[in-house]
């Protein structure tokens, strides 16, 4: 990659001279974004210019897919229901991308990096129109990411550790290998992982430097959308970039909700060793806090009356898969009790232990699941043999946020790989798929930091 300063002289854009990208690392490829918001973009869309185009087309055929709209149909509703709610500051942002994209030759526009971004939320958005239609009944099917945040006398040292592992199509799983290091003008300072055009972390963890730690797990079967309120995707990077606190965070993503990409939220503060869950419906939410304790994520909703009025949620079945994976996370909370560190969280988002069956069996019940490998699917989302599963995993301590790192494991971090050839060969009902299906392979862990402050950007 071409230094910031080569490029200065080359006589390219002033807005690249604090921006630059490493060469890739364990699978991740780490972008340090500086300056104001248009400048950020700018950044974003010029550094990283093959990969959002790449990430665009699978978006696009995964998306495309699962709503059954094309990309121009997804197009119209980004700029009639997510546009008019971003903010100046993010608009400018995406502007940037945009430009920066076009300065390396790239054809892609606003409108589809609006549509990126809120390519999450379009199944909410398309599910609520089809119930008031009366056209559907069933909410949005499970989902299968896993995360957990504990502090006080849980945790080795008394102070917060947190985690979580990115279930989802691998696909789009793929592509979810950028490590963002934003040093905006306002705000703090971020360091998350993410996708190559999206401006925020999609499945959101990240630290900033005023000691927010902040990841979450998606409610199952969940249903309600606003389309006149404020997209996830804005939420979720405003409250990474200005939460100064669990209240602030709280406040932020309370703030305009659209319901969409509907969350359970673990979050801890290092400054107070406090941690809290924000479970976040968009009519019922509940937020809970401890200085002594842990809060788990395994897509199961909590509050009742959410439950009732929010979800379509299989209430009182132990074998639902959710569930299970609950029982796992308190199994291991109390056996690491006082012990659990990042090498334990290492252990817990890699857990491939089925607690209804007492197997090591990596399945939609476990921690660390995969799909393709087990041949029980996930009903309503996707079939047996499914080319799917946890695809990359994030840990870290109070400690090392407060040096803006944390450790990150891209692809399966559990030693599990997949190969796309032999899985479509097997499985032709993917072969849809087949275009931009990738290969997984088993990375080991890696640490990220945030690139040190007043060091020329070229020596970073």
């Amino acid at each position: 990659m071409v230094s910031a300063a080569a490029r200065m002289k080359a006589g390219q854009d002033p807005r690249l001279e604090a921006g630059f990208r490493r060469p890739e690392k364990d699978g991740w490829i780490f972008v340090h974004l500086e300056g104001d918001p248009g400048t950020i973009g700018y950044q974003h869309g010029y550094l990283l210019a093959p990969e959002i185009e790449d990430n665009k087309k699978a978006i696009e055929l995964s998306t495309t897919h699962d709503v059954k709209k094309s990309w121009g149909e997804l197009r119209t509703i980004a700029e009639k229901v997510f546009w008019p709610q971003v903010p100046a500051e993010y608009r400018a942002e995406l502007k940037g991308i945009a430009e920066g994209l076009r300065a390396q030759g790239s054809h892609l526009d606003l409108m589809d990096l609006v549509a990126m971004n809120g390519y999450m939320e379009f199944t909410y958005y398309t599910d609520e129109m089809k119930r008031r239609q009366g056209k559907q009944e069933t909410a949005m099917p499970a989902e299968h990411c896993s995360a957990f945040v504990a502090t006080g006398s849980y945790t080795k040292d008394g102070r917060v550790v947190i985690g979580h592992n990115n279930w989802t199509d691998y696909l789009t799983a793929t592509r979810w290998n950028v490590i963002f290091d934003i040093s905006p003008t306002a705000g703090h300072r971020i360091l998350m992982d993410g996708m190559p055009g999206l401006i925020h972390s999609a499945d959101d963890f990240g630290i900033n430097d005023s000691g927010m730690m902040i990841t979450e797990t998606t409610i199952s079967s969940f249903h309600g959308f606003d389309e006149k309120a404020v997209p996830e995707f804005v939420r979720a990077r405003k409250a990474m970039q200005y939460a100064e606190s669990i209240d602030d965070f709280a406040r932020i993503m309370k703030e305009g909700n659209n319901g969409g990409y509907a969350n359970t939220w673990l979050v801890g503060d290092r400054k107070t060793n406090e941690i809290g869950r924000l479970e976040l419906g968009l009519k019922n939410v509940t937020l809970e806090r401890s200085k002594d304790g842990y809060f788990v994520g395994a897509n199961f909703p909590i509050n009742r009356k959410l439950i009732a009025e929010e979800t379509d949620y299989p209430v009182g079945n132990p074998e639902a898969p959710d569930e299970v994976r609950h029982t796992r996370w308190d199994q291991l909370m109390a056996e690491y009790k006082g012990k659990i560190d990042v090498t334990t969280a290492e252990k817990f988002e890699t857990d491939h232990y089925d607690a209804l069956t007492k197997e090591i069996d990596p399945n939609e019940r476990t921690i660390c699941g995969h799909v393709d490998k087990s041949g029980r699917g996930m009903k309503g989302w996707q079939p047996p043999y499914g080319p799917a599963g946890v695809a990359q995993a994030k840990v870290g301590d109070s400690a090392m946020a407060e040096r803006m790192s944390f450790i990150a494991g891209m692809g399966h971090p559990c030693g599990v790989e997949f190969h796309a050839a032999e899985h479509l060969k097997a499985h032709p009902e993917f072969k849809w798929e087949s275009p931009l299906l990738r290969d997984i392979k088993a990375n080991p862990w890696t640490v990220v930091e945030a690139a040190p402050a007043n060091v020329p950007p070229a020596t970073r």
